[in-house]
């Protein structure tokens, strides 16, 4: 009977202590998991803090020889130095103006006769078209009348005819001159004029004022033209001008001779600018820049569109790259692609500065450099498919 009741204790004490150990367990385990959202935050905390520090890792890529062979990647080492480079501008090629010449009559006149075709290069004094006009007429019939009085005065001369009357016969004289010679006649013609065999009333020719090549002779032989209007345009070939059109807003100075290579299909020139324009053109908003080409051979024509390539060295020397090594950023900033060591590479942000050419400089890199000059597409190509952001973000 004791023994039982003794048995029956110890087993209920076993029980007890199962269950108060069972409770323990439990209430640590609760308080484990009042604890563990704190702890995991910390925890999570220090895995944000190794992730951002991952994320501001400069992202970069390895690439093997082959690869590099494919994708025609070229890694050059950066140096300062002058940097010759061309400046690209549409141009036209024009009849120099400071040595053209157009022929029009000075008075209302009809065409008689043409002496010269389009085309056609003519010398100084030649006979270019006739014409016909009634105020002419009248001018050339009061110069033969005071011609003629002018020859009885000076015969009898000014003792015998009187000073009034000489120096008004001159007077007239001079005066019907300088009329026939405001309507474009010459010396000549008013010498033919005088002469017993002159040429009939109202007819007067003009004639070729240079050295010159036919551009234009718009009229026809029996028109009438007007007083101003142009009937031929004589230009001297053989130095022409080439205009250029920048943009606006390019700041650049192009001072009096500076080079520049003038081509017309397979036509190269040498020109040197003599004008550059302070106004911006309404209709296509460029600058203007006048450049004068010597034509000896007459192979450029006016009218003729033409590339111009001006000619520039910088002063001093400048760290420069092909536009193909520059990629945007996501954020819109410029980098280039460094080769810290063979075949690995990582972008650098730079700045830009002045566009040379088919190059441009840039600053946020040292002299000495390594950089992608050639396939940097595909090096940020390689970098994404990592995982990474290709622009160091």
């Amino acid at each position: 009977m004791n023994k039982t009741l003794t048995a029956l204790l110890v087993a209920g004490l076993a029980t007890a202590t199962a269950s108060l150990a069972r409770e323990s367990e439990s209430g640590h385990a609760h308080e484990y998991e009042k604890t563990t959202p704190a702890a995991a935050h910390g925890d999570q905390g220090e895995g944000d803090d190794h992730r951002e520090e991952s994320h501001g890792e400069a992202a970069s890529t390895s690439l093997n020889p082959a690869q590099m062979t494919r994708a025609d990647i070229q890694v050059e080492a950066l140096a300062a130095s002058p940097v010759d480079y061309r400046l690209y501008a549409p141009g036209e090629v024009l009849s120099n103006g400071y040595t053209s010449y157009r022929v029009s009559p000075r008075v209302a006149s009809v065409v008689l006769r043409r002496h010269v075709a389009l085309g056609d290069h003519v010398k100084q004094g030649q006979s270019l078209v006739t014409l016909f006009s009634e105020s002419v007429a009248q001018a050339q019939a009061g110069y033969r009348t005071a011609w003629s009085e002018w020859q009885r005065v000076r015969e009898l001369g000014r003792t015998t005819v009187g000073e009034q009357r000489y120096v008004s016969a001159k007077a007239s004289l001079e005066a019907a001159r300088a009329t026939l010679l405001a309507y474009g006649l010459s010396n000549s013609d008013l010498q033919s004029l005088a002469s017993p065999q002159s040429v009939a009333l109202g007819e007067y020719t003009l004639r070729a004022e240079i050295d010159g090549a036919v551009l234009s002779d718009d009229f026809e032989q029996g028109q009438r033209i007007e007083a101003g209007a142009p009937l031929i345009a004589l230009a001297d070939e053989e130095q022409l001008w080439v205009e250029a059109h920048l943009p606006a807003n390019l700041s650049l100075t192009l001072g009096a001779g500076t080079q520049a290579d003038v081509v017309t299909g397979d036509v190269r020139a040498t020109a040197a600018v003599t004008q550059e324009a302070h106004t911006i053109d309404p209709i296509t908003r460029t600058r203007t820049v006048r450049l004068l080409v010597d034509n000896p051979e007459h192979r450029l024509h006016p009218g003729q569109f033409a590339e111009v390539y001006f000619r520039f060295r910088t002063q001093k020397p400048v760290l420069a790259v092909p536009e193909t090594a520059l990629m945007r950023s996501a954020d819109g900033d410029w980098t280039v692609f460094v080769e810290d060591h063979p075949g690995e590479f990582q972008p650098v942000e730079v700045e830009l500065g002045r566009a040379l050419g088919q190059l441009r400089e840039i600053t946020g890199v040292r002299p000495g450099t390594r950089i992608v000059t050639r396939g940097a597409f595909f090096v940020a190509s390689q970098i994404a498919k990592g995982g990474f952001d290709p622009h160091n973000h």
